[in-house]
């Protein structure tokens, strides 16, 4: 049997409605069985547009519980490989050693140990699909030149190596196998200034937008372009976005909001956002991701404008979405993107620090269409939400920071 479209059940049921009060009491039992059957009929619809927007479901016992006492703390970034293995980063410095009904959080790390749990987990690590831990390594003075504070950057290339990456001046990514063997610095360091002292530093008493030798805060924001052999990168304190040779790590191109050139980014401070104001000519600070779909289209997340700007990769202006503004303060509603998995990625995926929630969009019009989440501690919930990434099978996972500190997964439900 072919159903009837919804559209034209409510027309029926419209009509009849309309003469209901002059119905003698057969005509009525009859119409209630009719509007009876109707209630059957959308199971029986093909899927519309709207229904087939990716629904998911929280899997509450991924990842299997730690060993070693060990316990997540901070999880700011997600980077699926090619074997659909999950990897995170896991921020150290970020546990709390503040006495808490006199059993600190990493009690069990104390000398001598205050508690029977726990300890930070090391800050790389590697789960399979079922969330069973594989490798984890790396943390404070791992080996020379590693992160001095917060860890934040995580990718791992084409050949499955992966980089680390922290947003203190002086550091930069590095590159390890997937088993923590260090390979290689990229180079670009700034001189390390501990926080105290930059106010009165000269390299943050100003922007400098037009510099390209140096990452003034570390780096926030990479992006691999494996074919292309090219890396793309954002920080904390610039308005830009930057690529460099990824072999040779020379400098190729860059440019600003909206696709401004370098030369033109204003290095004066910034006015506190408006989310009602007209949108500015440059990013907002920071920008906090960099993603290349499938297509070749360069994805930003303007984090401080709670917008998404799109460029192609020579960064020629194309498209920007704007994230709901339902609140005076802006500026944390763009932290992630992902795409969804289907071979035209017809879906983004955002992280909306402030709202909690994961917005999918259409990614040609930037429509939001559905979402995943509200805030909260409970499984499901998001409490700080920084990271997502979506694996092959368009299974979502996120990270959260703050007091958060956790990975999720969401099972894509057929």
């Amino acid at each position: 049997m072919e159903a009837l479209p919804v559209e034209a059940v409510k027309g029926i049921l419209a009509a009849e409605f309309k003469g209901y009060s002059k119905m003698n009491f057969k005509t009525r039992i009859e119409l209630l069985v009719l509007s009876l059957a109707c209630l059957m009929v959308p199971a029986l619809v093909p899927r519309s547009h709207a229904q087939d927007v990716p629904r998911f479901k929280v899997d509450p016992y991924w990842p299997k519980e730690l060993p070693n006492n060990w316990i997540l703390q901070g999880v700011p970034r997600i980077a699926i490989d090619k074997n659909d293995h999950v990897w995170i980063i896991s921020r150290e410095s970020d546990i709390n050693t503040t006495a808490q009904l006199d059993a600190p959080e990493n009690g069990a790390g104390q000398d001598p140990p205050t508690a029977m749990c726990c300890k930070a987990a090391p800050a790389v690590l590697e789960f399979d699909a079922e969330g069973k831990l594989l490798k984890s390594w790396g943390g404070a003075n791992y080996v020379p030149g590693w992160p001095q504070r917060r860890e934040h950057a995580l990718l791992v290339d084409k050949q499955g190596n992966v980089w680390v990456g922290g947003n203190d001046p002086g550091d930069t990514l590095l590159q390890f196998t997937p088993d923590g063997k260090f390979l290689r610095d990229f180079g670009h360091r700034a001189p390390a200034i501990p926080p105290d002292q930059r106010k009165g530093n000269p390299v943050f008493q100003k922007d400098n937008n037009q510099q390209t030798d140096y990452f003034t805060a570390g780096i926030a924001a990479p992006a691999i372009d494996d074919d292309a052999r090219e890396l793309y990168m954002g920080d904390y304190i610039h308005r830009r976005v930057l690529v460099y040779d990824l072999d040779t790590g020379a400098f190729k191109r860059g440019w600003g909001g909206h696709g401004i050139p370098l030369s033109e980014i204003s290095n004066d401070p910034q006015l506190p956002f408006d989310p009602a104001g007209p949108p500015r000519k440059d990013f907002t600070l920071p920008v906090h991701c960099i993603h290349i779909s499938a297509d070749g289209l360069v994805y930003v997340c303007n984090r401080g404008g709670d917008s998404i700007q799109v460029f192609t990769k020579q960064g020629q202006f194309v498209k920007e979405f704007f994230l709901p503004r339902m609140t005076a303060k802006g500026g944390t509603r763009v932290f992630e993107l992902a795409f969804s998995a289907d071979p035209k990625q017809k879906y983004l995926f955002d992280a909306d620090g402030t709202n909690n929630i994961v917005w999918i969009l259409n990614r040609d019009d930037g429509k939001i269409v559905g979402s995943v989440g509200h805030f909260g501690r409970y499984a499901g919930q998001l409490h700080f939400i920084d990271g997502i990434a979506i694996d092959s099978k368009g299974n979502l996972y996120t990270g959260e920071v703050g007091t958060g500190k956790r990975v999720q997964k969401f099972v894509l439900q057929k």
